[in-house]
């Protein structure tokens, strides 16, 4: 089972083109779809949890998949899986960079890349939304969440804040 959580991890750390957020459909269809290490409404709970806890995004998510399966020894199996591909991609970069730094090709590639990148953050930001049931009705919290991030320059950490304690308050009037 370690090397499974390891081989897998890894697999999905190799998707590193656009960071954590990137990873979801991956981390998804592994974790929840092929092996049913969580229950899609646990995957919902580990997304809110891995972006409230700091650090990286999709090692977060490994630590708590390994830890769930095996304990620690999982949990730090999971983690080197996530984080090794990236770590071997950036020290070959960082080898080679002044090799290719000013090549058109290349660089040309990084820009046909970044599109790719948003769509794969785009798609689960979709799913996440219909499985959190933001509708119609809800939809302005989400919305109004970004726009002041991306705005008016809000820390994440007080809308974060300011959304639980919103959900507390409103959990509170509903049970009225």
């Amino acid at each position: 089972m370690y090397w499974k959580l390891f081989r897998t991890f890894f697999k999905i750390g190799l998707v590193t083109f656009g960071g954590g957020y990137a990873m979801i459909p991956m981390i998804k269809a592994y974790v929840v779809e092929k092996y049913r290490w969580v229950s899609q409404e646990e995957f919902l709970s580990l997304l809110a949890i891995a972006q409230s806890c700091p650090g990286v995004f999709a090692a977060n998510i490994s630590i708590f998949v390994g830890y769930k399966k095996m304990k620690t020894k999982g949990a730090i199996c999971a983690s080197l899986g996530t984080c090794l591909p990236s770590f071997l991609i950036i020290l070959a970069i960082a080898m080679f960079f002044h090799q290719f730094e000013n090549n058109r090709v290349v660089a040309a590639m990084f820009r046909g890349i970044r599109p790719a990148v948003v769509a794969l953050i785009a798609t689960p930001t979709f799913e996440l939304a219909v499985q959190a049931h933001i509708n119609r009705y809800n939809c302005w919290i989400p919305i109004a969440g970004a726009l002041a991030i991306w705005l008016l320059g809000v820390n994440p950490i007080y809308i974060i804040i300011l959304a639980g304690l919103g959900g507390w308050l409103y959990g509170k009037l509903k049970a009225l």
